[in-house]
């Protein structure tokens, strides 16, 4: 029994005190890492089919959900890589391979993803879908591009960024914006043609598209948006040269934009 006037020993409480801390910490720290690793697998899950539902759209398939891009998906498209030489790459993961890895590599040395796009399994590709990536104003703005058979007429694009400005160059995630890319020929004269989007906008909406229509290699621009459109028109040129040799290779020098 203690006495009277002896006093609390308060370092054995705050030694329980410290170990309740420590064993709650390193509870909540597992916990949390379960709760991440769940996440991140389910995250990128919905990565993986939101960039199927993408290459698709690009070739103008339009899926209402994203089990129905993966049927899609796996019924119409071939996947495999190439080199700058348009050679193909043995063994590669293009599942898992990092297109904002590959854009900071020098571009004779990237690993070039190449979706092939089929109506009917087996027969020729209908469609050649590429990936883009680039800097916009503020950050990355990157793509799909999809070229017809030809592969040389643009059928359709995806585009996206990572912080562009809200109303101004944020729209080139839009479907008017896209549309301005439709029908566009990437070669001419057996010369792989950059596309460019012009300084300014003529009104919008179909004004735009006929303002250009004649003009394969122009599109028009965004207002309020200069350098967001510099930095797509720079994002088209750098990535479509990377493919160059390929798409020559796959048709033959003299067969390139006979159009």
């Amino acid at each position: 029994m203690s006495q009277p006037n002896e006093k609390p020993d308060f370092r054995q409480s705050n030694v329980y005190v410290v170990m309740y801390s420590v064993i709650l910490t390193v509870v909540c720290g597992v916990l949390l890492a379960i709760a991440a690793l769940g996440l991140k697998s389910a995250q990128d899950a919905n990565i993986e089919m939101e960039k199927k539902q993408n290459i698709l759209s690009a070739a103008g398939i339009k899926t209402k959900t994203r089990e129905e891009a993966a049927k899609l998906y796996g019924e119409k498209v071939v996947v495999y890589a190439v080199d700058f030489n348009g050679n193909k790459i043995e063994k590669v993961d293009v599942a898992n391979l990092d297109i904002a890895v590959e854009w900071k590599k020098k571009p004779t040395e990237r690993k070039l993803p190449i979706y092939e796009i089929s109506n009917k399994k087996g027969e020729k590709a209908d469609f050649f879908v590429v990936p883009v990536y680039g800097f916009g104003l503020w950050n990355d703005i990157w793509g799909y591009v999809a070229l017809k058979g030809d592969l040389t007429t643009i059928n359709g694009v995806k585009f996206d960024h990572k912080g562009e400005t809200p109303g101004l160059g944020a729209r080139i995630a839009t479907d008017e914006i896209q549309q301005r890319y439709v029908g566009k020929k990437i070669f001419k004269d057996s010369k792989l043609t950059p596309i460019y989007m012009e300084k300014g906008e003529q009104g919008g909406g179909q004004r735009s598209i006929d303002t250009f229509k004649s003009q394969d290699d122009k599109v028009d621009g965004m207002s309020g948006a200069t350098i967001t459109g510099v930095g797509v028109s720079a994002m088209l040129d750098d990535y479509l040269k990377c493919y160059e040799k390929f798409f020559k290779s796959k048709l033959g020098n003299d067969k390139v934009a006979l159009n």
